[in-house]
């Protein structure tokens, strides 16, 4: 299993830490901060994921627990009703965040705000975040990486005009967060509150054909 690259800056001090307390004869912190580098590594694996080649299929972009459904959410930016499905990742989750859909990349916003608890679904739209739209050959998705009250630092490696591939990696967020797909009325949802999805193998949607 890989590991993602933003880990080393998190994993390197403190196995370096580790190494000075233990030859400084403090064994027990060492061992816990030793522990702790462990963690890191966890937290940033990057396991292997079997993407479908279904092309109207929506697939999770990220591993964790679907918290809610909107159906008839209404999107203020665009006046017009669509679908929102929200999915939480805990600290234990893959934090690895993947394009839902292919298409071309075009539009992103990093927009500050609270740090309120990711579950708490007043995060969609008070927490710092950043938002890409995705247009795509079934329609527009746009894609929210939203902080938690742990998460503190969001990574989106994607610019506007860029393409979207269905799977790929285009960013994280570090310790715990939310993330919401919000999806053309038309769109037929493929899961259910309280699944557990996969970033890139679990199909969560279907556009319209």
């Amino acid at each position: 299993m890989s590991v993602a690259r933003d880990a080393w800056m998190f994993f390197l001090p403190l196995l370096g830490l580790a190494g000075g307390l233990y030859f400084a004869e403090q064994k027990p912190a060492a061992g816990i901060v030793f522990s702790l580098a462990l963690f890191v590594l966890f937290f940033f694996r990057d396991p292997y994921r079997k993407i479908t080649n279904e092309p109207n299929a929506v697939v999770s972009p990220a591993d964790g627990v679907v918290v809610k459904i909107d159906r008839d959410w209404f999107d203020d930016t665009t006046n017009e009703k669509r679908i929102r499905i929200s999915i939480f990742l805990s600290i234990f989750n893959v934090h690895i965040n993947r394009y839902p859909i292919s298409g071309k990349v075009i539009k992103k916003e990093m927009i500050d705000g609270k740090f309120l608890a990711a579950f708490n679904h007043m995060a969609s739209e008070e927490n710092s975040r950043s938002v890409i739209t995705i247009n795509s050959a079934y329609g527009k998705v746009t894609v929210k990486q939203i902080v938690g009250l742990i998460a503190r630092r969001i990574v989106c490696n994607t610019l506007e005009g860029d393409e979207a591939v269905k799977g790929e990696r285009y960013g994280l967020i570090r310790f715990g967060s939310r993330m919401d797909v919000t999806l053309p009325a038309t769109a037929t949802v493929d899961v259910k509150l309280k699944d557990k999805v996969h970033g890139g193998s679990s199909i969560i949607a279907h556009m319209k054909d």
